[in-house]
């Protein structure tokens, strides 16, 4: 793909780090250490849902524009073979938080607990927000969790954060005009969208809370988890938005989805007759959320000292009336959500670091969500993050590509449609499908230097490298009580 970003030269200075030394918890034993930096960097990581890997126009959309998420390329780094945790919400969401990817995180699947929530985090779990807050940063998490419901030991003020603003609940999270969010321990009832009301867009709410907390703590070191619900399955824009678009995008695809009963508003998609002008405007709402943030940190004149992050954590749905063909919104790419061929996994990520990070850089080094919590751990001067999957960027982020680590594989499993297995290893790529009801099934083997699109099996011509695969997919997990997988469950 042809990747067009307006270049600048810049010259890096890298600033040195102290040694003020400190203990935090570890979910496998021992300790993390932590040295503080002269001036910590604020960090601003923004999580967009199900958002494809062309769903950007500096990643090849061309049905729709996204100046401000592009312009974090023009000023910042941008990773093309980047990869989510998981290929659906709460995994991918864990194997961020932990540093540890889907044959170890605690969380390996979408699991609900009613009333209202997700399995939870235990508490012997070590968290980057943890980590972050105990190395002396303000923390908060603006819009949906997932990682454990309401109170519980998953709860996002009991794993590092502060400040919680949004979704605790995942299916909630399908509705953009909810009954009720969570203010922490609150929940606070939208009088505005009782019954059919449609009075609060909640991601403009949640948004709203997110620019409060920077601007609250603009004087002393924080860390903003901004996981927008922003494009997912109830395809949804304010009139006032959703009118830009309208009429640009035909045939329109038309949507029956719920509008009465149970599950309206608690988990059941909305109709939408404009489905795709609905998508444009709402891909545009984050695009704009995105560069009001840039332009919040610059206002309150802390933006030399930011850290901002986008990325999306999986790829694009079949969902809720989503069309990605018609977007082409996975690229070149193979698959969708729920699959782990490269459309639903490999998504975009963008860094802007200024003084740090060269503007205008692209790389293609190869690296995962659980490689973040080791990289914003070293930004934050933490020394010692024991029993991690993940590999500090901060090498790359800096231009010293000779001193980056790479790993020796990527690893990721999928409890859902039968059960799927999939390995990146250098430029090598075993996906295994059907392992539930077949944990013989044949590999299928893909060159992705040569077929990034995974159109050509080559599997039966390279036995030994689908060998040393089978072999890292039997050792690189551990049981699970609760997700219980595969031949080792």
């Amino acid at each position: 793909m042809d990747f067009k970003v307006v270049y600048g030269l810049m010259i890096i200075a890298v600033m040195g780090l102290s040694s003020c030394k400190m203990e935090k918890k570890s979910s496998v034993g021992g300790s993390a250490q932590v040295s503080k930096t002269i001036v910590p960097p604020n960090i601003i990581y923004i999580l967009a849902d199900d958002l494809g890997y062309g769903d950007l126009s500096v990643y090849g959309q061309k049905k729709f524009q996204t100046p401000n998420i592009d312009k974090l390329a023009a000023q910042g780094m941008l990773f093309t073979q980047h990869y989510s945790g998981s290929t659906v919400c709460a995994p991918s969401r864990s194997a961020l938080m932990t540093g540890m990817h889907t044959g170890h995180t605690v969380v390996r699947g979408n699991y609900g607990i009613k009333p209202e929530g997700q399995f939870p985090i235990p508490d012997s779990t070590l968290t980057i927000a943890e980590v972050l807050k105990k190395a002396g940063y303000s923390t908060g998490a603006f819009g949906k969790w997932g990682l454990g419901y309401p109170g519980s030991e998953g709860d996002p003020n009991n794993q590092g954060f502060d400040t919680f603003y949004g979704y605790n609940c995942q299916t909630i999270g399908h509705n953009y005009y909810p009954l009720h969010l969570w203010s922490n321990q609150d929940s606070i009832v939208l009088p505005q969208n009782s019954g059919t009301k449609k009075g609060i867009y909640a991601p403009s709410l949640i948004h709203e809370k997110a620019l409060q907390f920077i601007e609250e703590n603009k004087d002393r070191p924080f860390f903003a988890y901004v996981p927008s619900i922003i494009p997912h399955a109830e395809l949804v824009a304010p009139e006032e938005v959703l009118n830009r678009f309208r009429g640009k995008y035909l045939p329109e695809k038309v949507y029956k989805g719920i509008d009465e009963g149970p599950k309206y508003k608690i988990g059941g998609y909305g109709s939408q007759t404009e489905s795709h002008a609905a998508f444009a405007a709402m891909v545009s709402i984050l695009d704009e959320q995105v560069g009001e943030i840039v332009q919040k940190v610059s206002d309150l004149g802390i933006a030399d000292n930011t850290i901002i992050i986008f990325t999306s954590d999986n790829g694009p749905h079949l969902e809720g009336g989503a069309d990605p063909d018609y977007f082409d919104s996975n690229g070149l790419l193979k698959g969708y959500k729920r699959d782990l061929y490269e459309g639903g996994i490999r998504v975009p990520m963008l860094i802007k670091w200024p003084n740090k990070i060269k503007p205008g850089t692209v790389t293609d080094h190869v690296s995962a969500f659980w490689d973040v919590f080791p990289t914003l751990a070293e930004i934050a001067g933490v020394k010692e993050t024991p029993g991690l999957d993940g590999i500090s960027l901060l090498p790359t982020l800096l231009g010293n590509s000779t001193e980056q680590k790479e790993h020796e594989y990527l690893y990721w499993e999928f409890h859902e449609k039968g059960g799927r297995q999939a390995v990146r290893m250098g430029d090598w790529k075993a996906v295994k499908y059907n392992v539930l009801q077949n944990p013989d099934a044949r590999i299928e083997l893909y060159d992705l230097s040569q077929d990034t699109g995974e159109a050509n099996n080559v599997a039966a011509d390279f036995p030994e490298v689908v060998s040393e695969m089978e072999s890292i997919l039997e050792r690189a997990r551990t049981p699970s009580e609760v997700f219980r997988f595969g031949k080792s469950k």
